[in-house]
């Protein structure tokens, strides 16, 4: 079983990239120029029809949002996430979900504001500066669920919600690339930080540094992608 992975570089793609790296699948990839609007194209909206990245080619057809494609591949191959009957599996699901359905959406309209207020900067300028309260509150929480377990979020190993949050963590460091990015401190959240730290360890993380330019330390200090065949945004 391979799996193609539509992609950009250093966009959601990697939160995949890394999931099929942790659980040592084949898989192959497929580029998308966002700079040509590659995932607005037909071909790719044949795919994911809601035009984002990433979508994932399996045997059970194409796959698109990022946590569910993370709940599939953990189902299906019984890591990266509690399996179904254990008793970790509901704070598993809330985190998961608290992660992709209001932090991930909250930077989204961080990162993109025009697509949510339109063109006008000042009401622009007052939504990043709202959300920047809202984040760290998301954060705050995440960080209060990490202070209880020892090593990572949801169990003795790395799961697919330390893959998406640490992710998350890093984009929040370095974008919007044209604003100051300063008042995100990943010490003020010293067990996340830990959790990056060793993740930045793991086999599946230095897979995707030299695939996409993450740079030696691509959650605790990072900096923009340098990818083999360019940036993608």
């Amino acid at each position: 079983m391979t799996y193609r992975l539509h992609y950009a570089p250093d966009n959601a793609s990697l939160i995949i990239r890394l999931a099929l790296e942790e659980l040592g699948l084949p898989y192959e990839t497929a580029l998308i120029d966002r700079k040509a609007r590659g995932h607005k194209a037909p071909a790719y909206l044949a795919v994911n029809p809601a035009g984002l990245i990433p979508a994932l080619e399996t045997p059970d057809g194409a796959i698109f949002e990022t946590g569910a494609i993370l709940l599939w591949l953990a189902d299906r191959h019984g890591t990266l996430a509690p399996v179904p009957e254990a008793p970790g599996r509901g704070a598993f699901l809330k985190w998961l979900f608290f992660t992709s359905n209001t932090l991930h959406v909250a930077m989204r309209m961080r990162f993109y504001p025009d697509q949510y207020v339109g063109g006008d900067p000042a009401a622009q300028a007052t939504l990043r500066a709202h959300l920047k309260g809202e984040i760290s509150r998301h954060v705050g929480l995440l960080e209060t669920q990490a202070a209880q377990s020892p090593a990572w979020l949801c169990g003795p190993a790395p799961s697919a919600l330390d893959l998406y949050l640490a992710c998350l963590l890093r984009w929040l460091q370095i974008y919007p690339a044209a604003e100051d990015n300063s008042w995100f401190n990943l010490a003020d959240w010293p067990h996340l930080q830990a959790m990056a730290t060793r993740l930045e360890r793991c086999n599946s993380v230095r897979a995707a540094i030299h695939a996409e330019g993450l740079g030696e330390t691509p959650f605790t200090a990072p900096r923009h992608a340098t990818p083999p065949e360019g940036s993608a945004t």
